[in-house]
């Protein structure tokens, strides 16, 4: 079901979701012949094309009617694209990101130089996602600005003034989303896992192990993304989702939204925020009560993508109820709490369950909101 509104809050998709999908078997073949030297790039793009293709098609069948490209050309959720500005280098680092029992691969990022945005190779990708999309909405996933700032490294001799590194940020992504407006993109959805962390006093306290004060993180990373966002076109809507972190189906940060929903839902300028809330480590819905803009939508992430058996249907519906005592219901949609692959790795279930679990949205949204 979608309701059509005029302004910066265009379609409202009552069934949405966050992005990544569990890379199919052929993704995973092609990367590593690729990885390997046995297949040129080519190659490896004409397999892309084909299977995004094929989800594409799979996602507007089940009733979705914003698309994405699964993330099917990325290893990572936000290194792909962050290493890929201008004045930002990948390296291989000597540990991973530590989840809950686990850690990923050792990739890192580090800023070398001045920051711009240039000829990013995601627009490409963006492109391609458009013409199969058909009459569905393209919808274009990247890391919030944010996260160059929270997981790279910032060469002081190139950013000696921190507060130069921030405008310069919000000015690149100011022009990375002008870029992608002007390949079609009209649903443009930043990821972002440091307000998360900013919601748990574990994660602040290691913060503050680190030499950075929370605080002064919530002012500068709003300050970034509203002065990033200003200005955008009033047909381009543009999403939050945060995270706590989802890595073959375990998680990093826990804590609700209480605080930071203050400075979040009244005074950063999108469209709507993702959030999780499929278990009790996202906390209840009273950090809500801060939503004060009637066209501010909030897509509640009541699924979980981390394990595939399918929720009941009845405690889903009793959940959105509870979340509509401080939200309107009709500034509320339903979706998983996160993508189903946010590394290539994938979380633990099968691609039979993650479009059955897809699918069990599409269902419910069109029960709620008849």
């Amino acid at each position: 079901m979608t309701v059509e509104t005029k302004g910066k809050n265009q379609t409202i998709f009552r069934a949405d979701q966050v992005g990544s999908l569990l890379r199919s078997d052929a993704i995973k073949t092609a990367r590593l012949q690729r990885a390997a030297g046995e297949i040129p790039f080519e190659q490896l793009r004409k397999v892309e094309d084909k299977e995004i293709a094929r989800i594409v098609d799979k996602q507007k069948k089940i009733g979705l009617q914003a698309v994405t490209d699964g993330e099917f050309r990325r290893a990572w959720w936000h290194f792909d694209f962050l290493e890929n500005l201008v004045g930002v280098e990948g390296f291989w680092a000597g540990s991973g990101i530590q989840f809950h029992q686990t850690q990923t691969k050792s990739r890192a990022i580090k800023v070398t130089s001045k920051l711009d945005f240039g000829q990013h190779p995601m627009l490409e990708d963006y492109q391609y996602l458009h013409q199969v999309a058909g009459d569905a909405t393209a919808k274009f996933t990247i890391p919030s600005p944010s996260m160059l700032h929270f997981r790279g490294e910032v060469d002081s001799s190139v950013y000696p003034d921190e507060e130069e590194f921030f405008a310069d940020l919000a000015a690149t992504y100011k022009k990375g989303i002008q870029a992608f407006y002007d390949a079609g993109c009209r649903y443009l959805q930043l990821d972002d896992t440091s307000w998360a962390y900013l919601c748990s006093e574990e994660q602040k306290e290691q913060l503050r192990a680190k030499g950075f004060n929370p605080e002064y993180l919530v002012k500068m990373y709003l300050q970034t993304l509203n002065t990033a966002v200003a200005d955008r076109p009033d047909d381009l809507k543009i999403t939050m989702h945060i995270c706590r972190g989802n890595f073959r189906s375990t998680w990093i940060s826990s804590g609700g939204y209480e605080p930071v929903a203050e400075q979040l839902f009244g005074h950063l300028n999108i469209d709507g925020f993702f959030l999780e809330y499929d278990n009790d480590r996202s906390g209840g819905f009273e950090p809500l009560r801060f939503v004060n803009r009637p066209n501010l939508q909030i897509v509640l992430g009541l699924v979980t993508s981390k394990f595939g058996e399918l929720e009941n249907k009845d405690v889903i519906k009793k959940r959105i109820e509870e979340a509509s005592q401080y939200v309107n219901l009709n500034q509320l949609c339903l979706s998983p709490q996160c993508g189903f692959a946010s590394t290539e790795e994938g979380n633990l279930l099968t691609e039979e369950q993650q479009w059955s679990k897809l699918q069990h949205v599409v269902e419910i949204s069109k029960e709620v909101w008849r």
